[in-house]
């Protein structure tokens, strides 16, 4: 295999963040020596994240096994979801912000077509749920765990208890059609078609439209983690991996 060098259009700070993260659980494990340091370790788990690049194709550029380069992405993934912050810790943060926004998007997988409960008919492909919320400017606040994509965006943010905690904390949040019938504190735009629509609801609509259209970015920059493009791994490892990615760009952002 030839190697080639590279680069990663990530941040020094997630650099540094998760660098300083795994020398701190090296020192708290004991570990006395690795085949890569740490800062060589968090260089690796986020060329992987970021890139979507292959265990073979790294453990060829860093000089390592695949079974290394597989236990290594997996700690930093692990230790990463553990410090994701909460719903609850989200909300309370966001508990000044004018309104927020919920979206959800679906991450694909690579499942055939007996795989029926991860196939979303909205979107056509099978893949997995996960909600988004996003601050008035658009920034990422909040994922959640991944649920199979057949589960609608209005359920899963009952499951994850999304819109019980928006309306204790008293937080207006503004979601499209998908969430008719949340109830709590969600807004979402009258339902019926356009012409039908009188044109007091087709102004509102307009409106919440302009500020829903905010959340994309915070899905694009979700989705800004190749890996989380075109999923093939076990659906089991997909909540960790977001939680992870939301961590990073947590960091980056601060």
């Amino acid at each position: 295999m030839l190697v080639y060098p590279s680069g990663v259009d990530v941040s020094s700070t997630a650099l540094r963040f998760l660098a300083a993260r795994l020398k701190e659980r090296r020192h708290t494990l004991g570990t006395r020596w690795r085949r890569l340091s740490a800062g060589r370790q968090a260089l690796l788990a986020l060329a992987h994240l970021r890139n979507g690049q292959p265990y073979a194709q790294l453990a060829a550029g860093f000089g390592i096994g695949t079974t290394t380069v597989y236990r290594y992405i997996t700690e930093v993934v692990e230790l990463l979801a553990a410090l994701a912050p909460t719903l609850a810790e989200a909300v309370r943060a966001a508990s000044m912000k004018a309104y927020l926004i919920l979206d959800g998007t679906l991450l694909p997988i690579d499942r055939i077509a007996a795989d029926r409960p991860f196939f979303s008919g909205k979107h056509k492909k099978h893949g997995m749920n996960v909600q988004v919320i996003a601050d008035p400017r658009g920034r990422l606040l909040w994922a959640s765990p991944a649920l199979a994509g057949a589960v609608h965006d209005v359920r899963a943010a009952r499951e994850h208890g999304i819109i019980d905690a928006l309306a204790q904390a008293g937080i207006t949040c503004w979601a499209d059609k998908g969430y008719q019938g949340a109830g709590g504190t969600v807004r979402h735009p009258f339902r019926g078609r356009w012409e039908k629509l009188s044109t007091g609801q087709q102004a509102v609509n307009r409106s919440q439209a302009k500020i829903r259209a905010l959340v994309e970015q915070a899905i694009a920059t979700l989705k800004s983690w190749r890996l989380l493009r075109k999923l093939r791994c076990s659906t089991t490892r997909i909540t960790n991996i977001v939680q992870a990615v939301l961590t990073l760009q947590l960091a980056s952002s601060d």
